[in-house]
């Protein structure tokens, strides 16, 4: 089954039955940051590295390749020069079943080193508990909740987790569900997030994002352009 019957997307959950369909669209613009910057542009996050692969023969729909998964994870964080212990925050594809989300939290591990006793931990969220599955928009909606995170320093609550998936490992690894809004997890020094969307047709595609620097003070003696003349 791959609608849930009880009209939530319950990611991480033990009563994961399957996803609810959403509508909508996003829009994004794209700017070299250094373009960005002189133009005075409202930055919200810098794209740092991205990568795309495919399945190939997987299991079918609801039993996506963990091994491709991982793969594209450290592709993404390969372009973007940054270690996986860097990585604060994933946004993840959390498509809601109960077979997918163990595959997806164990590819995260893998990738991530969610299992090393020194690594600080991390939080995991997914969109769709609040807004369901966008299709074709999902990828771009975790996108911009990611983003928006890294912007304010703070991490949306993840919905409708009463009773952790029993067939993920959570004791064993250093990945905490929000059930709350977070303040950024401690331990780290910069801001970073990671967003995984995966296709029905077994296209993967992972985006490392970095929170946006700090815009620079302006003088006291600054007159704004609206008031010089």
């Amino acid at each position: 089954r791959m609608l849930s019957a009880t009209g939530r997307c319950h990611t991480f959950d033990a009563q994961a039955d399957g996803y609810v369909r959403g509508e909508g669209c996003g829009v994004l613009v794209l700017k070299r940051l250094r373009d960005a910057i002189e133009c005075g542009d409202h930055v919200v996050a810098v794209v740092r590295g991205t990568a795309v692969n495919q399945d190939g023969r997987s299991n079918g729909l609801t039993a996506p390749s963990e091994a491709a998964q991982v793969s594209v994870i450290r592709a993404a964080l390969r372009a973007a020069a940054l270690a996986p212990e860097s990585v604060g925050y994933v946004e993840a594809h959390g498509t809601g079943t109960v077979l997918g989300d163990p595959i997806e939290v164990s590819a995260l591990a893998r990738a991530l080193g969610a299992s090393h006793p020194h690594r600080p931990r991390a939080y995991i969220g997914s969109v769709k508990t609040n807004i369901g599955h966008l299709e074709a928009a999902a990828g771009v909606a975790g996108l911009m909740k990611a983003a928006l995170a890294l912007k304010h320093g703070e991490i949306p609550a993840h919905l409708n987790l009463m009773q952790p998936n029993p067939m993920i490992a959570w004791d064993t690894l250093r990945f905490d569900v929000p059930r709350e809004l977070h303040q950024w997890p401690c331990g780290y020094e910069r801001r970073i997030a990671g967003v995984s969307s995966f296709g029905f047709v077994g296209t993967n595609a992972h985006v490392v994002l970095e929170a946006p620097p700090q815009a620079p003070a302006q003088s006291e003696n600054h007159v704004p352009d609206s008031d010089a003349h």
